[in-house]
């Protein structure tokens, strides 16, 4: 496809922008060789579309890493965003392509953008995919943790709503705040209703609040089918307080927040504490005991 040279204008420091172009289709389909051929004849790299799309969020969006790496060596603007607010890594992330989100975080790439109304973090991103390899990656390249998106909330209630265990348990080990609130649901809330016994039991052991109640009155009890494993799960820790164990590894939790991670394995105890403390012993729940 050519440049529809009518529609061209110069954008800032960008470049152009048009309709889409030969090297957003190369880039979009993946096919390496024809943008490489592109990019040596002159074409610009960050050319935008009319949303301000580049060849970059295309090959992003679709995981082909060799269309990124060449994009980027050409000198492609590694957080461009688009209309929507979506920057590449956004889209490597709701790609799930682990290659490409850390391509893009080694050029660069900020891992916390600014949100808008239109577009989640990377973080929530991953987390809605359910790619927890990915959200450790964010968390280490110092993701925010309690980003909040008007539409998800936290990056723990999205892992919650979609019932992504291993996402949430990342998130909790990394400090994320198990009771934080979106119009005062919690993802325990989200976990009721999604009616997820292995969920609720990872919940409950950071600390969840079984009585906490939303803009409606109803704790997570009340969003779960009675009758189900799920309800009978979240009457038991409403009528069960939690060992003297777990209080004190919560509270030690919550005094530290995410510098935990790195405050306990300094601690002189025993490597066996310091699993538990480190929520890394994977205990059963104690409705199974």
């Amino acid at each position: 496809m050519e440049v529809t040279a009518a529609r061209r204008s110069f954008l800032c420091d960008i470049g152009y922008w048009a309709d889409r172009t030969a090297l957003h289709e190369a880039a979009s389909q993946g096919r390496a060789l024809q943008l490489k051929q592109l990019i040596d004849s002159g074409a610009c790299v960050n050319t935008v579309t009319v949303d301000n799309i580049t060849p970059l969020h295309e090959a992003s969006l679709r995981g082909h890493c060799p269309c990124v790496r060449l994009l980027l060596r050409a000198g492609a603007q590694v957080d461009v965003r688009t209309i929507h607010g979506s920057t590449p890594l956004c889209n490597a992330c709701a790609s799930g392509n682990f290659e490409c989100v850390q391509l893009l975080l080694d050029q660069g790439a900020n891992v916390n953008p600014s949100l808008t109304a239109l577009t989640a973090s990377p973080l929530h991103e991953a987390c809605i995919q359910g790619d927890v390899a990915i959200v450790k990656l964010l968390i280490s390249r110092g993701a925010e943790l309690e980003f909040f998106d008007v539409h998800f909330g936290p990056p723990l209630h999205i892992a919650a709503a979609k019932g992504h265990v291993a996402c949430v348990r990342a998130l909790l080990q990394a400090g994320a705040r198990v009771n934080s609130v979106k119009f005062h649901e919690t993802a325990l809330h989200l976990a009721a209703r999604g009616d997820s016994v292995v969920l609720v039991d990872t919940l409950m052991e950071f600390g969840a609040n079984v009585f906490s109640s939303d803009n409606s009155g109803n704790r997570p009890r009340d969003h779960s089918k009675e009758g189900t494993p799920c309800y009978h799960c979240l009457c038991y820790y409403e009528c069960h307080p939690l060992s003297l164990q777990q209080i004190c590894r919560i509270r030690l939790w919550r005094m530290l927040g995410p510098r935990a991670q790195r405050v306990i394995p300094d601690l002189h105890t025993s490597p066996v504490l310091k699993s538990f403390l480190l929520f890394s012993d994977h205990c059963p729940s104690q409705t199974e005991t």
